[in-house]
This record gives structure tokens, C-alpha cells and sequence, in this order.
């Protein structure tokens, strides 16, 4: 992932952490809202869950209180941001969670070790999408979901059917899909190896 930032908080690029308070704005409810994310990715109380690029943490405090049993991950390539968002989650005494700084390349997670990684508005974002899809695919369980969800107005968003060609080319298939054109969610359920050189 580049690690140059937009030159404001509406070009394209990685955003900038001294524009992070804008991501906080509850009009972005109109758009995806913590609660409609949470129904889309269908977590169980129990599940370790990574969120790739956190930003402030805008929909991390409402993920990390549905996983009462579980831990989540904050995974950034910005300590700016991670720091906003430990700050965000200290202040509501949530405790279930990691917060890992990442180059963008290697993510240095255990295979195998999460149920679930989302992003939102991110995908778009990163320049090596072919490393970066298969570090994704060795962290995530087998039968686990990658969710991408993707929003109107975000200068890096790519289309709902860039998004299924370009994921489903690296051991995973469409779970579900929601919203439209503008806004959507795809989940993508991540197949074994066997199960994906028999497809």
C-alpha cells in the first residue's frame, strides 16, 4: 500500500491522519452505517475479526462490543490513525482489541487466524493488490469472509464488479453481495486450497 497521503481530504491516496476527524461525522451513516456493517458481515460473538485500514475507528467500537467472546485487530499502515483509535476505544473501556502497524506488504499475522477481515473504502487504496490479496487469503480461515464494501464519493472506490474479477482471482468466491452501484458490500468466502485447483 502507498504510503504517500492525498494532498487533501477528498483526493485519491492513503487519508491523512490530520483530516481523521471528518471520518467521524455520523452523516456517513447515510452511506454504510456500524450497525448495517455489522448485519452484512454476520459475526459471532466469539469470532477474531481483523479490520484492515481503521482509520479513527469510526465503525470499530460498535464491531469490537458484537464480539463479546472474541478479539478484533486493527490493522494500518498509519500509527496516526491507530493512535486516534486506541484513543477512541480506550475512552469506552473496550478491551478486546490489538492494534498492529503494517507496512502495507507483509502483514505479519498468523495463517489461518481470523474468521473475518473487513475494510471499508480501502481496497482502492493499495498499490500491490496482488501481495496484499494473498497475505489476506493466508490469514483468513478457510470458510472465513473477506468483506469489502466500497462507498459514493471516495476518489480510490472501484466498482462492485472490478472488485469480484479482482478478488475472486485469488482462492475466493462471492458469499454474498449488498447495496448497489454507489454503495455496496461483497463477501467473499475464502475456499481451500484443493476446493480452488478443482474449481
Amino acid at each position: 500500500m502507498t504510503t504517500s497521503y492525498k494532498n487533501s481530504f477528498s483526493g485519491k491516496g492513503v487519508f491523512p491522519p490530520k483530516y481523521a476527524f471528518t471520518l467521524l461525522i455520523p452523516f456517513r451513516n447515510i452511506f454504510l452505517s456500524p450497525r448495517k456493517l455489522i448485519q452484512r458481515l454476520d459475526l459471532r460473538e466469539d469470532y477474531n475479526v481483523l479490520e484492515i485500514g481503521p482509520g479513527p475507528g469510526y465503525f470499530s467500537t460498535h464491531i469490537a462490543k458484537t464480539l463479546k467472546s472474541g478479539r478484533l485487530v486493527l490493522l494500518d499502515i498509519q500509527q496516526e490513525m491507530l493512535d486516534f483509535a486506541k484513543k477512541r476505544l480506550d475512552k469506552r473501556n473496550i478491551k478486546n482489541v490489538d492494534y498492529k502497524l503494517t507496512d502495507g506488504n507483509s502483514l505479519d499475522l498468523e495463517s489461518d487466524s481470523f474468521d473475518s477481515i473487513f475494510m471499508v473504502t480501502v481496497i482502492g487504496e493499495v498499490d500491490n493488490k496482488d501481495r496484499y490479496l494473498k497475505e489476506v487469503y493466508r490469514i483468513l480461515k478457510v470458510d472465513g469472509i473477506l468483506s469489502i464494501s466500497e462507498l459514493a464519493g471516495d476518489p480510490d472506490k472501484i466498482s462492485i464488479d472490478e472488485v469480484q474479477a479482482l478478488v475472486s482471482a485469488y482462492g475466493f468466491e462471492v458469499s454474498d453481495a449488498f447495496g448497489n452501484r454507489l454503495n455496496y458490500t461483497v463477501n467473499f468466502r475464502k475456499k481451500s486450497k484443493s476446493s480452488s485447483a478443482t474449481a
